[in-house]
């Protein structure tokens, strides 16, 4: 809590709902600098949460996730994703989101695209 509290990064990190102080810390120390990023969206694929893609002659498919990167962070996003979509009171336009694919896909499939876009926003 005291690193949490004295570095201005983290603490704007935690003002993303479902987002405490030990999985906006891992992602600090994950990602380290932001810059090497060509797009938000690679951090994403940084930490593992695409879908895997097989493409074969006419056989072309997507699925599960990838799991590259840091396996710490993937689960503390996840983490922060399932609280936000069953936890946490307050709408907002991820929630709103993530309630959606709840309906048509399910909740753990939910999660992860959570997990992902939270990725992405932070």
């Amino acid at each position: 809590m005291k690193l949490a509290r004295h570095d201005a990064q983290v603490r704007r990190f935690m003002t993303m709902p479902g987002i405490g102080p030990i999985t906006a810390l891992a992602f600090k120390a994950t990602i380290d600098d932001p810059a090497r990023f060509a797009r938000s969206r690679s951090v994403g694929a940084y930490v593992g949460l695409t879908s895997r893609r097989h493409a074969s002659g006419e056989l072309d498919w997507s699925g599960r996730i990838s799991k590259c990167g840091d396996a710490m962070l993937r689960s503390y996003l996840f983490e922060a994703a399932g609280v936000l979509l069953t936890r946490v009171p307050k709408w907002s336009a991820v929630k709103a989101w993530g309630v959606r694919l709840v309906k048509r896909n399910g909740l753990r499939k939910a999660k992860v695209a959570v997990a992902r876009k939270l990725a992405v926003i932070l």
